[in-house]
């Protein structure tokens, strides 16, 4: 129970009046929705619970309201996509308070849980792919090409060429849309750093998780972070608390809702 309360809470948030609408198509691959107000009181008593996966304890405020609205229109400019350049991602986490560092760390990050929607349900605003989730094969088909025959071949030359054929195994051109691949092929259950030693093999899932070793201006964090998971646990938490700042409602600018999925009345 613990576990898949996790694995809810790690891929949903509610963040400022944004609840990530289902309706929105980069949001396909979430799921258990219908487990979330559950999860929420099971929370309330088990926080701690929840890093059984391995993750640091942070303690952060909580306490931050939920918005009125939930527009699936609003969520596409505060999400990362996963064909993002470095400049692209550079620019949305500038335009959030958050710097090239924030970037880096949050792009490997897992989730932080409290006590309202805005507080229990986890970030994924920001970043490719993380150290513990999975994606739909639509999520990264960009990185191959198919032929009339169906045939997939490796466009992207910065992907490792065995994990690439791993991939087009899994999510061949017929593959149904439900189907979907873990973002760590190592450890994709545990909150550790993992994430970043997959990037310098060349496995990182999405173009946006390769680019970060690729790019000079991040491949050196990408090494120290690979070599040394408690400095990423310690930044990833200062990073993090910067992240639930972001955008916080108070007093009537927003509202505790009663169902996640839907603003009160």
């Amino acid at each position: 129970m613990v576990l898949l309360l996790n694995r809810v809470v790690m891929h949903l948030y509610c963040y400022k009046e944004m609840i990530l609408e289902r309706s929105d198509p980069a949001n396909a691959s979430l799921g258990g929705f219908s487990v979330i107000n559950s999860a929420k009181e099971y929370l309330k008593s088990s926080v701690q619970e929840l890093f059984l996966v391995g993750g640091p304890m942070l303690q952060i405020p909580t306490g931050r309201r939920d918005g009125r609205a939930s527009v699936a229109s609003v969520v596409r400019f505060n999400i990362i996509d996963t064909s993002f350049s470095m400049d692209e991602m550079m620019k949305l986490f500038s335009s959030k308070g958050l710097s090239l560092d924030d970037l880096v760390i949050l792009s490997g990050r897992s989730s932080i849980t409290s006590l309202n929607c805005a507080d229990v349900l986890a970030s994924n605003y920001f970043a490719g792919a993380h150290t513990i989730g999975s994606a739909h094969c639509s999520a990264f088909s960009d990185r191959f090409q198919a032929d009339s025959k169906g045939t997939q071949t490796r466009i992207d030359t910065s992907l490792d060429k065995a994990y690439a054929n791993e991939l087009r195994k899994k999510c061949p051109s017929s593959v149904s849309s439900s189907v979907t691949v873990n973002n760590d092929p190592e450890t994709s259950f545990l909150f550790d750093n993992q994430y970043y030693r997959n990037l310098m093999a060349h496995k990182g899932l999405f173009q946006s998780d390769s680019v970060l070793f690729s790019d000079k201006r991040t491949k050196k964090m990408v090494e120290d972070l690979a070599n040394n998971q408690n400095s990423f646990f310690e930044r990833w938490g200062q990073s993090f608390l910067k992240l639930t700042i972001i955008g916080v409602k108070s007093d009537d600018e927003g509202e505790i809702r009663q169902s996640c999925e839907v603003a009160n009345g």
